[in-house]
């Protein structure tokens, strides 16, 4: 399976989400951070992310009587680069762009499941806005987004940190005008 295929999935790419914020997860671990998803699912889910060179195993040790297995990202996982990107037909954007809305709602429900969720007090935002950029503009926002985030995805948990799920969506609103024209 391609990794266009492997992401494509809402748990699978949920996993992967919670293995980036905590480094390493057996599944039990894993299926508390996703308790709506049976654990047969969590365990299906894991086998073919660990298959397609996503996950592998960090370590084991023995539970009651059991082999318990830790999971971690693998530092050379494929990744969904550029050229995968503009590969993708319409219809993979779209199971993408669901699949990935899919993650974010059910992320979202399970902050508020917590107890003591507070997202006044965490700082949780959800904003929409427009931006009316041109080609070269939109190129120098997204350098300075990435320099700004840099620094910060290096970051590996930490007792002081929180993990936060940060989701850019950018598309455009509108046909753009005719090139050489403005509006």
């Amino acid at each position: 399976m391609d990794p266009v295929e492997q992401l494509l999935h809402p748990v699978r790419l949920r996993i992967v989400h919670a293995l980036s914020a905590a480094g390493a997860l057996t599944i039990a671990q894993m299926c508390a951070r996703l308790p709506e998803v049976p654990k047969i699912t969590v365990y299906r889910q894991v086998a073919q992310l660990t298959e397609g060179g996503f996950v592998e195993v960090d370590g084991e040790q023995r539970v009651r009587g059991a082999i318990e297995r830790r999971y971690r990202l693998r530092q050379n996982r494929p990744t969904i680069d550029t050229d995968a990107a503009a590969a993708m037909s319409l219809d993979d954007h779209r199971r993408g762009f669901a699949a990935a809305m899919a993650v974010l709602i059910a992320e979202f429900n399970a902050y508020l499941d917590r107890d003591g969720a507070n997202p006044a007090a965490d700082s949780v935002s959800y904003r929409q806005g427009t931006l009316w950029l041109s080609p070269d503009e939109l190129t120098a926002m997204t350098a300075d987004l990435l320099t700004v985030l840099r620094d910060r995805l290096a970051n590996t948990p930490a007792p002081d940190r929180t993990p936060y799920l940060l989701s850019a969506i950018l598309f455009p609103t509108e046909q753009p005008p005719p090139h050489g024209t403005g509006r």
